[in-house]
């Protein structure tokens, strides 16, 4: 059985990044077929389909009484998404941080991440009234997002793409000039970053669990990052494919549907216990990642350069050395 679950494991794998590439391919196509900007196309459509995971697992839990792991997850994956995911796309290559984003997008992030330490510590608990006021601000924020998502200046000429040399990528190549199946492909591309995100999580758990370690510990490592796993694989490979602005918007994106949207969810599905000692401070941190994120892009030209990937980091080194301190 242990061998049949590693097997699962490497062929999650194979799906994660296959379908990533097919993925940021179709959405990058959308975006320039509908003629709206890449980064509107990674704050709304790979942001939620990347988050799916998340989704699942925060309202799952919180419809099955396990509120403290629907929190965590939430939370957990904002401070993943920032301090591991951008740290290691900038390493890649260097992450233009578009003034718009500066202006109403991460501003947007740094309140979602205000109102949940605010609400979560005024009450103890998130109410069905909170998860209203999450998704209210969401909705005022979609509004204003979509309105100005057609582009209004020109964007840069995408990099030359290498021509394909075999049938099989002549006739990629080919249909990738159809919507249909730019279309197509993001959703099949999607399909497989979450069914390869689901594989690698259930196959991880189980592996771990034959090695003897604790669920809490399965929690705060395999189960808060595996659900990021798609954002990952998605920035990454969008980093690497010079598709920068989805691979901000991606995290951006995430991380606001992550606290407007999923916790506005799953506190309507069911009352959130936010407990002082755990995710006060975990909440905490993933809004001091938002901040230095921010602060990071303001400060070196509206970029996040290798500099900050390895600050996000070492961020991130940090605070899982805090995680296994207690344990």
């Amino acid at each position: 059985m242990l061998y049949l679950w590693i097997f699962l494991i490497i062929v999650g794998l194979v799906l994660l990044v296959k379908g990533a590439d097919f993925f940021v391919d179709g959405a990058a196509g959308v975006a320039e077929k509908c003629r709206v900007s890449p980064l509107v196309i990674g704050l709304t459509v790979v942001a939620f389909g990347t988050s799916m995971p998340e989704l699942a697992v925060s309202a799952t839990s919180a419809a099955t009484g396990s509120a403290d792991l629907s929190i965590g997850n939430v939370v957990g994956s904002n401070i993943a998404n920032i301090l591991l995911i951008l740290g290691v796309s900038a390493l890649i290559c260097k992450l233009p941080v578009r003034r718009s984003s500066l202006v109403l997008d991460i501003p947007v992030l740094l309140l979602a991440s205000v109102l949940l330490v605010a609400l979560g510590v005024w009450g103890n608990t998130l109410e069905w009234w909170d998860g209203l006021i999450f998704l209210a601000v969401f909705a005022v924020y979609m509004f204003i997002l979509l309105r100005g998502a057609r582009k209004g200046t020109a964007e840069p000429a995408p990099e030359q793409e290498k021509v394909p040399r075999t049938r099989l990528g002549i006739w990629y190549a080919a249909r990738k000039q159809r919507t249909w199946f730019l279309l197509a492909i993001t959703v099949v591309g999607l399909g497989m970053v979450v069914g390869g995100g689901t594989l690698l999580v259930e196959g991880a758990k189980y592996v771990a669990r034959a090695a003897g370690m604790s669920e809490r510990v399965i929690g705060l490592t395999v189960v808060a990052v595996g659900t990021s796993l798609p954002e990952l694989v998605t920035s990454v490979v969008a980093a690497a494919k010079k598709q920068t602005d989805i691979a901000v918007g991606n995290i951006i994106g995430s991380n606001i549907f992550n606290i407007l949207f999923i916790a506005g969810i799953s506190s309507l599905i069911a009352p959130l216990e936010f407990r002082m000692t755990d995710n006060l401070i975990d909440a905490l941190v993933a809004l001091a990642a938002a901040l230095l994120l921010y602060f990071l892009a303001m400060f070196d030209g509206h970029r996040l350069g290798r500099a900050a990937g390895v600050v996000f980091l070492l961020g991130y080194a940090a605070y899982y050395v805090y995680l296994f301190l207690p344990a």
